[in-house]
């Protein structure tokens, strides 16, 4: 019997038993405005399955799991034979087995594969965000292999399937596989041609050996890997598979696991080659023009899994506020708390907005679209990325200490959250895409504009701003030092425009006021007071089953 002192009230139940997908309402919009209606019933049927499985106790405790018991580097056998294989616990491979089959390493060979599939990543990583780390890979090493057409057949089946098989076997003889990349080394950094990995030719057409060394290797225990290293024609791409077709293990040393600041459950290493065995991937020479279709579209995961991170941190906060008593009353109807959960709500419906906006020009794959890529993919992985630690962190806050006690959840999300802002390159390398692609590539701009002008008119205060952003760009001399500022400015505008179109009039009006308007503070709840914030707040919320 518990003592009479111990009686426990006014505790927030858990956010579980929903549907991830159902109650968020900015993604279910989305997708149903970018889907055909041929395919939109079976997206439904697909992604809610998907929504109630990440909402489900099983799945919240795998993710708990699988960051409670991080990978375990096993360098050597009993034997002393080098093995360099890395250990999960079950629950994470029960999490990337399920996402695989959900089809969330399928995008590029189906209709509206990839809102499909951004959708989906962004429903399942909220379970558990470090497993996104090999599914995002996988994805986004089809467009580099599909520079070698014999290499994608060989591949691409598998890369793309909805099998997960764990365990270092030849590709052959596997179902499906997952890709890892290793660009980065020690002396470098971003600056991947400084590398000094170098790659000898064989006889044999395509193969190389390599020597050299990767500073961080993403997700080690992966089938293959993108690699960069300099061949005699200068930077190159390689594919590099951990065993090779007659059975043998590749030369692929792996010298340790790295401690990370989040990301616990996912593994990232430094790796030597030493003799490792390689098939080029696209020209000599052109290893970054190769891998870059990679990059991107790893980047707009990066931004992708930020809008997952900053829904779950505002479902968690607008759930403990509407459970939470103080001060007479429910803390979802203080009008402070409020004013901070309506700001945190308009963040994530923002991001949200735009990662499906990129996910459906990738399906579009027309000229136009792929030229607002080139300009919008750096600017929202910038900005959004930059976004998602405040909102976590503000989110936190909401639950006050519980929120700072590990079971609540919320400081895996908080750790999680400045990841995709470094990863794939971090602000500044984004600011300075930017800038090369409006100095280079003026249809890049061309398409910016014309998609934020869609709704040019609606609202004064983005009319505002398009207008300065305008003067901003007159002047791109000596530009490189406000930077940050312009493609700050470039992500608000092209946010605000799609809430505009798209978003419910409270939302729009709310972000606009704020985020083009400057009726606004520096911390998250100093929206004006004036605004329909309640209606906000409840669209955010998600409705527990």
């Amino acid at each position: 019997m518990a003592p009479s002192t111990h009686t426990v009230t006014n505790q927030v139940p858990p956010l579980v038993g929903y549907d991830v997908y159902a109650a968020d309402r900015a993604l279910t919009e989305a997708v149903e405005r970018h889907l055909a209606p041929g395919i939109l019933d079976e997206a439904r049927e697909e992604l809610g399955g998907l929504g109630r499985s990440a909402g489900s106790v099983q799945a919240q405790e795998w993710g708990a799991q699988a960051n409670e018991n991080p990978p375990k580097l096993r360098t050597h056998d009993r034997y002393g034979n080098r093995v360099d294989e890395v250990d999960f616990h079950p629950a994470w491979h029960r999490l990337l087995g399920h996402a695989v089959t959900a089809g969330l390493t399928d995008a590029w060979g189906r209709q509206g594969g990839h809102v499909r599939r951004a959708a989906g990543f962004l429903v399942w990583t909220q379970a558990e965000a470090g497993h996104g780390c090999p599914l995002s890979m996988t994805h986004a090493a089809v467009p580099a292999l599909r520079t070698d057409p014999a290499l994608a057949a060989e591949w691409e089946p598998l890369l793309t399937s909805h099998v997960y098989e764990e365990g270092l076997r030849p590709a052959s003889r596997k179902a499906g596989v997952l890709f890892g990349m290793g660009m980065t080394e020690k002396q470098g950094g971003t600056d991947v041609r400084s590398n000094t990995t170098r790659a000898e030719p064989l006889a044999g057409d395509g193969e190389y050996l390599l020597t050299g060394h990767k500073w961080f290797c993403s997700a080690p225990m992966s089938d293959g890997f993108l690699v960069l290293a300099q061949a005699p024609g200068g930077l190159s791409c390689f594919l590099v598979p951990r065993v090779l077709p007659d059975g043998a293990r590749n030369a692929f040393a792996i010298q340790r696991l790295k401690d990370k600041l989040g990301n616990r459950s996912n593994a990232s290493g430094e790796v030597e080659f030493d003799g490792t065995w390689a098939r080029r991937v696209g020209e000599e020479g052109r290893g970054v023009r190769t891998i870059i279709e990679m990059v991107a579209a790893t980047r707009l995961d990066c931004v992708v899994g930020s809008a997952a991170l900053m829904r779950q941190g505002v479902a968690q906060a607008i759930h403990h506020s509407a459970h939470r008593s103080a001060f007479g009353g429910l803390l979802i109807e203080k009008p402070l708390m409020r004013n901070v959960l309506a700001d945190l709500a308009l963040e994530s419906e923002a991001a949200t907005t735009l990662a499906l906006r990129l996910a459906a020009a990738y399906d579009a794959d027309t000229e136009e679209e792929r030229a607002f890529l080139r300009i919008a993919v750096p600017t929202a992985k910038y900005w959004v990325t930059k976004r998602c630690t405040a909102v976590v962190g503000e989110a936190l806050e909401c639950l006050g200490g519980n929120g700072y006690v590990e079971e609540s959840g919320m400081p895996r999300l908080l750790r999680e959250a400045p990841l995709n802002s470094i990863w794939e390159g971090s602000g500044n390398v984004q600011a300075l895409d930017v800038l090369r692609a409006l100095q280079r590539e003026p249809q890049a701009l061309d398409a910016f504009l014309q998609e934020v002008g869609k709704a040019r008119g609606a609202d004064h205060r983005l009319d505002g701003a398009i207008k300065d952003l305008l003067t901003e760009l007159a002047d791109l001399d000596a530009v490189e030092a406000r930077a940050r500022r312009l493609v700050e400015r470039m992500a608000l505008v092209l946010q605000g425009s799609l809430l505009l179109r798209w978003a419910p009039p409270e939302v729009a009006d709310a972000f606009c006021a704020s985020r083009l308007g400057g009726d606004w503070g520096s911390a998250f709840g100093t929206l004006p007071h004036s605004l329909d914030l309640a209606t906000v707040v409840e669209r955010a919320r998600a409705q527990e089953g």
